[in-house]
């Protein structure tokens, strides 16, 4: 299998701006760690792709974002976070969730999450991160994302996003295909450039039947991009990998103040903390917790 890639461009004189993401690999990866259903799948797929295409729009190494959807539907909330490198980890609320497929007859991204609200949180070095929260329009996520962009950001956008899951020859579920691209248009653009690609989005098929159908998200792109010139066009590598690391995880016992890690100390005398992105255990013994008891 080809590695997940992210490829970006302008088109017609920079008044175009795309961003197209292959993540076939990562989303399996995500599946796998988290052995999420496959309409948790599509819901943790769709996101984690759209994280790896904003990742793009953070300009510093230690930039990072976290994307947060939060509804009254039964996964509960789809979390994503990305560096500026397009390494991205997330986690669904209810990962076993299982729900009969929509009207369209297709997996119920949807009616998984329900009604709630988009969060993205942009830790950009600031004093502050910089939050944008708006209502869930769909809670299928591109159309929410696109809502995003417009309110938040005043960007004109279309982001299409999918995740095919079916079984593989073992009959286990697996990851056919995933990927996405996001459509911008900045100030310049004419309403016939307009016209144009609504009409080109509005025929052209969904992400993963082409994908399935053994296209690239370049060759996608090239086909809604054809006739305007295409330049500043780059490819980088995108994944899933998590950050997590003991450190990090003393940090959280730490925050737990001395009162509740005296507790730990003297009854049970050890810790154990899971990362909820890549579900790697750090276990923390009676000595490595008094340690840090005698440092805060």
């Amino acid at each position: 299998m080809s590695k997940d890639y992210l490829y970006s461009a302008v088109a017609a004189n920079g008044v175009i701006r795309v961003i197209g993401a292959e993540t076939t690999n990562l989303v399996e990866k995500a599946m796998t760690i988290h052995d999420t259903s496959p309409v948790a799948t599509a819901a943790l797929g769709r996101v984690l792709t759209v994280s790896a295409i904003m990742s793009r729009g953070l300009k510093n190494d230690d930039d990072s974002m976290t994307i947060q959807f939060r509804g009254d539907g039964p996964i509960g909330c789809v979390v994503a976070v990305t560096d500026a490198f397009a390494n991205v980890r997330g986690y669904v609320g209810n990962p076993n969730v299982d729900l009969p497929l929509n009207a369209k007859g297709k997996l119920d991204v949807g009616g998984a999450i329900g009604k709630g609200y988009l969060s993205i949180i942009k830790d950009l070095g600031l004093k502050e991160p910089y939050q944008g929260t708006i209502p869930l329009v769909s809670g299928e996520i591109a159309e929410d994302i696109s809502c995003y962009f417009a309110v938040s950001e005043q960007v004109p956008s279309v982001v299409s996003l999918g995740v095919l899951v079916g079984p593989g020859d073992d009959e286990r579920n697996h990851v056919v295909c995933a990927g996405g691209f996001s459509l911008q248009l900045m100030p310049g653009a004419t309403e016939e450039l307009i016209s144009v690609l609504e009409e080109r989005v509005n025929k052209i098929a969904s992400v993963t039947t082409l994908l399935k159908e053994g296209k690239t998200i370049k060759e996608i792109i090239g086909e809604l991009l054809e006739g305007y010139d295409v330049t500043d066009e780059t490819e980088t590598e995108c994944g899933y990998n998590c950050s997590c690391s003991k450190e990090k995880m003393e940090k959280a016992l730490v925050s737990l103040g001395r009162g509740e890690l005296e507790e730990i100390i003297s009854t049970t005398g050890e810790a154990e903390l899971t990362c909820q992105f890549c579900r790697t255990s750090h276990k923390f013994d009676k000595n490595e917790l008094e340690k840090i008891l005698e440092e805060i």
